[in-house]
């Protein structure tokens, strides 16, 4: 009779309960501070256009390095000239040459660049594109989707985000 109230099953119920609460205390912060140190354990960095850790609270940051992974948030012409003047070719030039500078000062060069996500205003602007953009990838280039959108902000035509793997510290 004894052997029916004290099965495995009965034991382990009633000892879930228990674990469970000692596994979450483990892992649950302590404090802010025990949290802030888990951010920076994760190796989480925040960087401003120059590869200086960000100070302030800016809304988008230009550079997130997370294990050895650079992410370059949305560059784009933002063009302030008459619409008359705007051409693909300029436009994707200043966007490769930003992000060109954002992925260095990411400890990165264009060779260790892995994803980039293209957008256009116009899929009439994809060869035109194209043309400017293999000139930043003589070795070949990285995994890439080009999608063309209904407008872009700051009157560009084209705009482009990038991944990469840091390869210097």
């Amino acid at each position: 009779m004894i052997s029916d109230t004290f099965t495995r099953r009965n034991f382990a119920v009633r000892l879930a309960p228990i674990f469970s609460a000692l596994g979450l205390a483990a892992i649950l912060p302590k404090d802010s501070s025990a949290k802030a140190s888990k951010h920076e354990d994760m190796g989480v960095k925040k960087l401003n256009e120059e590869g200086k850790p960000n100070e302030g609270n800016s809304f988008i940051m230009p550079i997130v390095i997370h294990n050895g992974v650079a992410y370059i948030a949305g560059v784009g012409a933002h063009d302030s000239g008459p619409a008359e003047s705007w051409e693909i070719g300029a436009h994707t030039t200043k966007v490769m040459d930003n992000i060109k500078k954002l992925v260095e000062a990411a400890g990165s060069t264009m060779d260790d660049v892995l994803q980039l996500s293209v957008f256009l205003a116009k899929i009439d602007h994809y060869d035109g594109m194209n043309k400017v953009f293999k000139t930043y990838f003589p070795h070949g280039g990285p995994a890439r989707t080009t999608v063309a959108v209904a407008a872009l902000p700051g009157n560009s035509l084209v705009e482009i985000n990038c991944i990469a793997a840091v390869t210097k510290k």
